[in-house]
């Protein structure tokens, strides 16, 4: 593992660290404008530039530079181009200063945790949209001849630049929810504010997260099967890496995007001994939206009560605390949790004229003591029983509505059943109700899994009519119309019988009328 040199970033924990990393970014903002070497006029002109209104000796800053010099984070060279016409011309013009390789490392550090810190994260589904938009776009590129190398370049390096965006942003984001969860705001209002916002964040991310999630599979799967490694050498071919002297470049290139690829498997594809993070997420920010829940419930409660319990228990041990004797603690007992007198001492027999008045109440019979009185402090009263309610005609209207929709729905596999495999465009118009039964047959045949010979089987819940479905072969489209609109899609080719190769209308004529009782 490679470690970072510990004498990089001493200037920040040093006197006038300040000025060390105001000079630093004036280098920084000088590489942006491709300027490389500045003087000591130049570096003075460029703290303003940027924001520094204190006052800087040339002595002082003579220091900065060679103490970030003398930390490897500058170079010195001497300018032998310009003509001097005075020693202090000579002083001033003759040094050019420049940022070494590990300048420019601790330059970019340091933005880089000025970014995380006034950064809060994001979960943004447009990123995995782009990146299976990536994804696709590669596996297209693939296919394509020489000429799209650099087109396979740039395409890859954005999908690695979205796969950083979503990691970064998670990892934040996730940061800060634990924060949150963890967190007892001082304003109740703006903490219960804060809490409910985030739980609607959430819920809105997580919807459909896991079909945006299995089409980035999809189309990692696909990239694939066409093959990484070839792509991860076009992709060379397209990045066109300038000649260094040394070690050749390449090879690092080529290790650096196989393993930003393997990231991305381990994002979105499930390995043998682990589950795809993708899935991670989604199980973090459902256990975040129950514990959010519960901590605005808990604040709900609070609200609706005068004082919370903890308060009022904490209350309770102030005062135990300062009772003088042991006697006050007993009755500050009795007082709070109403033990020390009996509640039933003024419950009488039920039938008291058959106790005689000589007997001692210790000889006399037991008074029955409800258990309502323990636990609120009242005794049961018994009245009349009331009267039973007649549900004649609540079953009947009841009865009657079962069997209209059990006749709309055997209409409705009448109008659908087929005697052999049909086209899905030969149905034509559909009344809307035959139609809502044949969109949820047919979505639920989508949503199975092919057998062996590519044919999708599913059946309704009830479990009797079932349909087979097998993809279009010519690439027809079929477009069926009701009331509401059309409907437009591949045709496929479908067969719906009830299950077991019975008719689907007769089957549902002889099915038990369960449903009226």
């Amino acid at each position: 593992m490679r470690r970072v040199p510990p004498e990089m970033f001493r200037f920040t924990t040093v006197e006038r660290s300040d000025l060390y990393g105001a000079v630093l970014d004036v280098f920084g903002v000088a590489g942006e404008h491709l300027e490389t070497a500045l003087g000591l006029d130049a570096v003075r002109e460029r703290l303003r530039g940027i924001g520094w209104v204190a006052a800087v000796e040339d002595e002082d800053l003579h220091e900065a530079l060679r103490k970030l010099v003398q930390w490897e984070l500058l170079d010195v060279v001497h300018n032998h181009a310009e003509n001097y016409r005075t020693a202090e011309e000579y002083e001033r013009r003759n040094l050019q200063y420049s940022l070494t390789r590990r300048g420019e490392a601790v330059l970019a550090g340091l933005r880089h945790a000025l970014e995380v810190l006034a950064s809060t994260g994001a979960l943004q589904t447009a990123v995995l949209e782009a990146i299976a938009d990536r994804l696709d776009e590669l596996c297209l590129l693939s296919a394509e001849p020489a000429s799209a190398d650099r087109r396979i370049f740039s395409t890859l390096r954005e999908l690695e630049g979205h796969l950083d965006a979503l990691v970064e942003n998670t990892k934040a984001f996730n940061g800060e929810l634990q924060r949150l969860l963890r967190a007892e705001g001082a304003d109740l209002e703006v903490f219960r504010e804060v809490k409910a916002a985030t739980v609607t964040y959430l819920q809105e991310f997580l919807v459909n997260l896991d079909r945006r999630g299995q089409a980035v599979a999809a189309a990692l799967a696909r990239v694939e099967e066409r093959g990484t490694a070839v792509l991860r050498e076009r992709a060379l071919r397209g990045a066109e890496l300038p000649p260094v002297a040394g070690e050749d470049p390449a090879a690092g290139w080529l290790e650096s995007r196989r393993a930003r690829w393997t990231g991305l498997r381990a994002w979105f594809l499930a390995d043998d001994d682990a589950r795809p993070r993708i899935e991670q997420l989604h199980d973090i920010a459902r256990r975040a939206i129950v514990s959010l829940l519960q901590v605005l419930e808990r604040i709900n409660e609070s609200r609706r009560r005068s004082s919370s319990a903890v308060q009022d228990f904490r209350e309770l041990a102030r005062w135990f605390a300062a009772a003088p004797v042991e006697e006050d603690l007993h009755r500050l007992w009795s007082a709070a949790f109403g033990l020390g007198s009996a509640r039933h001492a003024h419950l009488a027999h039920s039938d008291p004229e058959l106790i005689p008045s000589s007997r001692s109440w210790s000889e006399a019979p037991p008074v029955e003591v409800s258990a309502l009185l323990r636990t609120s402090g009242r005794t049961e009263r018994f009245t009349r029983t009331a009267k039973v309610r007649d549900v004649a005609a609540v079953r009947a209207k009841r009865a009657e509505r079962a069997r209209a929709e059990r006749a709309e729905l055997a209409l409705a596999w009448q109008v659908l059943e087929t005697d052999g495999p049909v086209r899905l465009s030969s149905f034509g118009t559909l009344d809307r109700a035959v139609f809502d039964r044949l969109l949820d047959l047919f979505g639920r045949a989508l949503a199975a899994r092919p057998d062996a010979s590519g044919l999708r089987r599913a059946t309704t819940g009830d479990g009797r009519v079932e349909i087979t479905l097998a993809p279009p072969s010519d690439g027809r489209t079929a477009v069926l119309h009701t009331a509401k609109g059309s409907l437009t899609g591949p045709d496929y080719v479908v067969h719906i019988t009830a299950a077991g190769g019975a008719s689907a209308s007769s089957a549902l004529r002889a099915a038990p009328q369960e449903a009226a009782g």
